[in-house]
């Protein structure tokens, strides 16, 4: 029994709420964990950047703050979701938690007897950042095995719930803390809340599972990953709408500040008023799920969310007085809430397990680059051209990146079967092959009336984008020109043991692919398949001819 059946949790045809994941006992607890973790990593940024514009006068050391904390996110965010997919997840978070608790603790222990500088700060906070690029995807694919696909959706607001509390109360007790004690205290809090997170993971029983085929190398599984992305246009269509939403969106991230002070003359507390009303909408957003979900896909959640940061990057521009912008704050935090679930939720719902933090880092990496480049082209735009023209500019990007729901549109996915299939019958070998053993080719061979050919074709297309995405380097269909009836499909995979792999990776979804394919097949058998593996000296790889290894006369 897994987390999302423990007892007290609403009946499978139980309509969901907001409220509902809270029903399950570990996704209550962890969701607590994971707010008191985040206000101390508020924290802890907060007494950072404070404590190294303390211990230096170089303005370069202070901004370098930023770029620790986010360099390893760049660095590590791939490699940690094909860890991720690679080793139990509740490991991992076991190490990634510990990790950054001991690194917290230390440096607070460094700051309270005064053995602390800005380049130990620096370096401290570099290592925090890698526990969190470490941490990020495997914490994010936790909430799939916590609650059941039907409350998934709200599981995930409820995790921006938590980032948006955080960032309201996190700062606040930070500076609290600093201007009455010292910065030493905040990291050793911080450290605590690692420890508890470190303790409710602890609880966790996850169940082990089962190995199914050999298993995948560290770089072999970079690659699956990345091939997986390639050929899954659900995937490909919500990486290319974030980072184009996450790219404009980041101009209001990058110049509110600059709008505040200089376009407005206000100071830093009509600044944090601004990000109170920005959190407060965001929170608000979340109570509104519920009523919008049933109204709005996450396709048109994403295009009101664009529309109206739109509307807020003009609003930044034009806006006469701080008064002006307070509802513009809330809407915007609405929206933005709204976007990033919608975006979050359409992932994990398209990607089985077996690749899930692989592709959730790779959505986490091209979200943070379009936040991190979109803020360095206004910034410069600003600095040349000046903020109001960079605010516009950037409003007329959110306007024109709307027409991106025409040819990367993204899709519902609340009733797919990702389960693995496993109908697919063990090939019938003569003697064991090893699974570094390859290439392996593999045919089927179906009989198809000509007549019914062109319809044929267009049904396998999707079967063959199937093959590649699942680990073929080649995949195509030919036509015997003696009997034009008989049609084979061909998929080219490079070891036996990838092949294994692909016979656990075909979904049930999958599986009306394939059946569509199949009807077409006449015959009192069903379709032939055979098995082909790379004679003896075989290249793994194409080679070109030579005089040493070019076919003799025919």
């Amino acid at each position: 029994m897994n987390a999302a059946t423990t007892a007290g949790a609403p009946a499978p045809d139980a309509k969901a709420t907001l409220w509902s994941p809270f029903s399950y006992s570990l996704f209550r607890a962890i969701w607590i964990a994971s707010v008191v973790s985040n206000i101390g990593t508020w924290m802890q940024n907060v007494a950072g950047v404070w404590l190294v514009t303390t211990l230096t006068t170089s303005a370069l050391l202070v901004a370098l703050m930023q770029a620790a904390t986010s360099l390893p996110a760049f660095l590590l965010s791939m490699p940690a979701g094909a860890l991720g997919d690679l080793i139990d997840r509740r490991k991992m978070l076991l190490v990634t938690q510990g990790f950054m608790g001991v690194v917290a603790f230390a440096l607070g222990a460094l700051t309270l007897t005064g053995q602390v500088s800005a380049l130990s700060v620096l370096g401290f906070t570099f290592l925090l950042g890698i526990g969190s690029a470490l941490n990020a995807p495997v914490w994010q694919t936790v909430t799939v095995e916590l609650v059941p696909r039907s409350v998934l959706p709200f599981a995930i607001t409820l995790n921006g719930v938590s980032n948006n509390i955080a960032r309201a109360v996190g700062p606040a007790i930070g500076g609290l803390i600093i201007a009455y004690y010292s910065p030493g205290y905040v990291f050793l809090l911080n450290g605590v809340s690692f420890v508890g997170t470190w303790l409710v993971v602890y609880r966790w029983r996850r169940e082990t599972e089962a190995a199914t085929g050999p298993a995948e190398n560290f770089a072999g599984a970079l690659r699956a990953g990345l091939r997986y992305v390639q050929y899954s246009p659900a995937i490909y269509a919500v990486l290319v709408r974030a980072f184009a939403f996450s790219f404009g969106a980041s101009a209001m991230w990058a110049l509110l500040s600059v709008v505040t002070a200089r376009r407005l003359l206000l100071s830093s507390g009509s600044y944090g008023v601004l990000l109170s009303w920005l959190g407060a909408g965001a929170i608000t957003g979340a109570f509104l799920i519920g009523r919008i979900g049933h109204r709005l896909n996450f396709n048109q959640r994403v295009l009101l969310g664009s529309v109206v940061f739109v509307g807020t990057n003009l609003a930044l521009a034009l806006a006469p007085s701080e008064y002006w912008l307070f509802p513009v704050m809330f809407l915007s935090g609405i929206a933005w809430l709204l976007t990033m679930t919608s975006f979050s939720t359409t992932v994990q719902l398209h990607v089985p397990k077996w690749v899930q933090a692989r592709v959730v880092s790779m959505y986490m990496l091209v979200f943070q680059a379009g936040l991190s480049l979109g803020s360095i082209v206004w910034g410069e735009m600003a600095d040349r051209l000046g903020l109001v023209t960079s605010l516009l500019v950037a409003g007329g990007w959110m306007l024109v990146s709307l027409v991106l729901a025409v040819p990367f549109p993204m899709r519902q996915a609340e009733n797919l079967d990702l389960a693995p299939a496993e109908h697919w019958p063990e090939p019938v070998v003569q003697e064991p092959i090893d699974p570094d053993d390859g290439p392996v080719v593999v045919m089927v061979e179906y009989h198809v009336p000509v007549a019914e050919q062109p319809a044929f074709r267009d049904a396998v297309a999707p079967l063959t984008r199937l093959r590649l995405r699942d680990g073929a380097l080649r995949a195509g269909v030919f036509a015997d020109v003696a009997r034009p009836e008989l049609i084979t499909e061909f998929f080219y995979v490079a070891t036996w043991g990838e092949h294994q792999r692909q016979h656990h990776r075909f979904t049930r979804e999958d599986q009306a692919v394939e059946a569509r394919v199949r009807s077409f097949h006449s015959g009192p058998a069903g379709p032939r398949v055979t098995h082909f593996i790379g004679f003896p000296q075989t290249p793994n790889v194409e080679v070109p001819a030579t005089p040493e290894n070019s076919p003799g006369p025919q």
